[in-house]
């Protein structure tokens, strides 16, 4: 669990240090996608995106392995 816990983290701090570029994209726009001000930061909580990503990279995955 803590694992899991720690890989998801990581994921949403490299998903947000890398806004601009996925903004210029288009991911981070979807509707579960969240943004807001906290402290004077603007934070990025993108559900919606990480799901997307998940799911395209599953899908590349499965299918290079199929093919080997």
């Amino acid at each position: 669990m803590i694992r899991w816990m720690l890989l998801i983290f990581i994921v949403l701090v490299l998903v947000n240090s890398t806004t601009g570029v996925l903004r210029k994209v288009g991911l981070g726009r979807l509707p579960g996608d969240f943004t807001f001000r906290l402290l004077g930061r603007e934070v990025f909580i993108p559900f919606a995106s990480a799901v997307l990503v998940t799911v395209l990279l599953f899908s590349a995955i499965k299918l290079v392995a199929w093919l080997f």
